[in-house]
């Protein structure tokens, strides 16, 4: 298996943070501390220069490039690498002032003033051609520096801008998606109210005071600011790698970011990387959060099946949640350690130092205002870093998955806009999470798929809440099952087709009837304090939220309601189709009967773990491998110890000692093992 590096010039694990020399320009003393404390906090890579566009260009087409040569300078001299941003994510002032087009127009029509930051229109072309202007120019000059070793596009691109220039645009992306308004007409079935178009230029966004209800423009809206933004990042990207063209590229995500389907974003980079800031409480509900930050990392490792960067993280807290707990000794080298274990090549975090004032003055950084390297949060970072080192086996390793759930931005932004069910909280993460939770408490990876993927590589794969499912898309579902594949899907599956037209003739739709061999006729959505009872094969569980009313076509019955006027139809199906098996769940339970029916998968598909001891409440193992040997990361997130046992011998990637028979755990402490695979 060919190892995957983020850049084969430096095959090393990269640890370091958010970096602001321009911060600092008239405190040399404090630059040149820096540099001793990234040394001894084992950091080996800085992020320079994302909002730094003021002191590059403080005037129009006058440029200052001195403290930024300093800084790489500086960083390699120390023994470190550098992840050099390009500055579009904060325009100076004196842009704004000159050239007011580039503010973002809000939805009411009002233009913003200057300030904050991702407050600008990516479809200006007066901003495209600063932004690209800015972007060659830095690398022309660094294009040859030894420290360079990745492209930053921009900071967590995001927004929408209703401006003249974006409504063009969008009208535009329509008249190329659907070529003619009759087609458009009825693929968003503008006939209801009367909604029909007979100009292109009568279509305007979905806004509050304009139109809400169509939900096909509602979703094409969505994919169009994806399309947008991605279309400015591609003139980002341009403008450096024709400097740069061996240098890859990335741009930081947050994870299930709404407003953005990265997933077309993905396919312009090199290497994804992620911003995530879970809040650790230092009790047993780290448990949860540690499930749900591992979703996110395991849709990052996804996007491209290959490590990506952990780019912003905090060592301690935040200043944007409500409450701002510290975390807990012990919580900071467990929860980096865990993203590596899921596949990051990096550990970053924002800030290198603190910033003196303004906004996130008080946001955690490795390096505090008192300036040393005498801080807890310090010593812990030093620590993560120096077992970092140790760990150069693992980078570039892959990760080997035979699960996979399906997540797809337009089905989950079609669900959420739809006029029907819990109107406001569909609750769809929810149910994907429910799932992930039984595989991660068993140690199993998963990979986190989207319709496009190569379903034929899963033993198992879960769709919650597939709303909606095109004709395509069907196809490839029952062509995964029936050639052997195991596929489990719930509540609301196929119910519209992609542009949010229901599917005729029986739910699920796009031909998946025949493959789960039922019909759903109705749904029926409890309101918070009702439930009904399901009896199945586990006892009898409770169903939550949705109930659908199924009638079984050929499927076997695995459960059936117990209450309310449906009781005895079935709530749960499995029906042989071709080689493979479909499961339906036709509603949501409280966690028990999602978890006994997946270890029931998992034991007829003899998926493991590859850490083979009983994984007890709390702790969990995944893995990476190279082809040739297998890396298990065996976490405890546990505030008390715990005990585990295997009967492999296994070698600690660290120290090389051999570990076997009983282990125990201590509190948030994680160990890193190894064997041929």
């Amino acid at each position: 298996m060919k190892k995957s590096f983020i850049n084969p010039s430096f095959p090393h694990l990269l640890h370091g943070g958010d970096y602001n020399p321009d911060q600092w320009q008239d405190r040399p003393d404090i630059l040149a501390e820096d540099m001793r404390l990234m040394q001894l906090a084992n950091c080996n890579a800085l992020s320079v220069g994302i909002f730094a566009w003021a002191s590059l260009e403080p005037e129009e087409g006058k440029y200052d490039f001195s403290f930024m040569d300093k800084a790489l300078d500086d960083i390699y001299k120390a023994g470190g690498r550098v992840v050099l941003a390009t500055p579009s994510g904060a325009r100076p002032a004196w842009l704004s002032m000159k050239y007011p087009e580039v503010l973002r127009t809000n939805v009411d029509g009002s233009r913003n003033t200057h300030g904050m930051r991702h407050n600008h229109c990516y479809s200006s072309p007066i901003y495209r051609q600063k932004v690209a202007e800015i972007n060659r120019r830095i690398a022309e000059r660094y294009q040859n520096h030894p420290a360079l070793l990745v492209w930053h596009i921009s900071n967590e691109y995001g927004g929408k801008c209703y401006c003249e220039n974006c409504k063009r645009a969008f009208r535009a992306w329509l008249q190329d998606k659907y070529k003619t308004l009759d087609a458009l007409n009825k693929a968003w079935w503008t006939a209801f109210w009367s909604h029909t178009y007979t100009a292109w230029e009568q279509i305007d966004p979905p806004m509050d005071h304009g139109e809400r209800y169509t939900n096909g423009l509602d979703l094409d809206w969505k994919r169009f600011c994806t399309h947008q933004t991605t279309d400015f990042m591609k003139a980002e990207i341009r403008a450096v790698k024709a400097v740069t063209p061996n240098v890859p590229v990335t741009t930081n995500m947050m994870g299930f970011y709404h407003g953005l389907d990265y997933r077309v974003l993905a396919k312009e980079l090199d290497v994804i990387s992620n911003d995530i800031y879970p809040t650790w409480r230092g009790t047993q509900a780290d448990i949860n959060t540690a499930i749900d930050a591992a979703f996110i990392h395991d849709l990052c490792r996804t996007m491209k099946h290959q490590p990506f960067m952990l780019m912003e993280s905090t060592p301690s807290h935040v200043n944007w949640h409500e409450y701002n707990k510290l975390k807990r000794p012990g919580a900071h080298e467990l929860a980096s350690l865990q993203t590596i274990a899921h596949g990051a090549d990096t550990v970053q975090y924002f800030q290198f130092r603190k910033s003196r004032g303004a906004g996130e003055q008080f946001h955690g950084a490795v390096i505090d205002h008192e300036g040393s390297e005498n801080t807890r949060v310090f010593k812990e970072v030093a620590a993560l870093g120096a077992r970092m080192k140790q760990l150069d086996a693992i980078v570039g390793t892959k990760t080997a998955a035979r699960v996979a759930i399906l997540h797809d931005w337009s089905n989950r932004w079609a669900l959420e806009s739809a006029q029907g069910f819990q109107l406001k909280h569909k609750k769809i993460g929810t149910t994907q999470r429910q799932f992930y939770r039984s595989f991660w408490k068993r140690g199993i990876n998963v990979d986190v798929i989207s319709p496009e993927d190569n379903f034929t590589r899963y033993d198992l794969v879960v769709a919650p809440m597939l709303y909606s499912v095109s004709d395509a898309q069907g196809q490839k579902l029952a062509a995964y099952v029936e050639q052997g594949g195991t596929l489990v899907c719930t509540y609301t599956t196929a119910m519209v087709d992609e542009t949010t037209l229901a599917h005729l003739g029986g739910w699920p739709g796009a031909g998946l009837r025949r493959v789960f061999g039922i019909w759903n006729e109705e749904i029926d959505t409890l309101y918070p304090d009702d439930c009904n009872t399901v009896q199945t094969p586990f006892g009898n569980v409770k169903a939550v939220d949705y109930c659908e009313l199924l009638h079984a076509e050929g499927a076997e019955v695995i459960a059936t309601y117990a209450s309310d006027f449906y009781a005895g139809m079935p709530a749960a199906t499995v029906n042989r189709y071709g080689k493979g098996k479909a499961y339906y769940f036709a509603f949501r339970d409280t966690g028990d009967f999602t978890d006994a029916m997946m270890e029931k998968l998992l034991n007829d598909l003899n998926i493991t773990s590859d850490f083979d001891g009983a994984l007890p409440h709390g702790v969990t193992a995944h893995s990476r491998t190279d082809g040739e040997n297998v890396f298990v990361f065996l976490q405890n997130f546990n505030t008390e110890a715990a005990n585990v046992s295997t009967a492999t011998a296994w070698q600690t990637v660290e120290n090389g000692s051999t570990v076997c028979g009983a282990i125990t755990l201590k509190p948030y402490e994680t160990l890193i093992l190894k064997k041929e695979r």
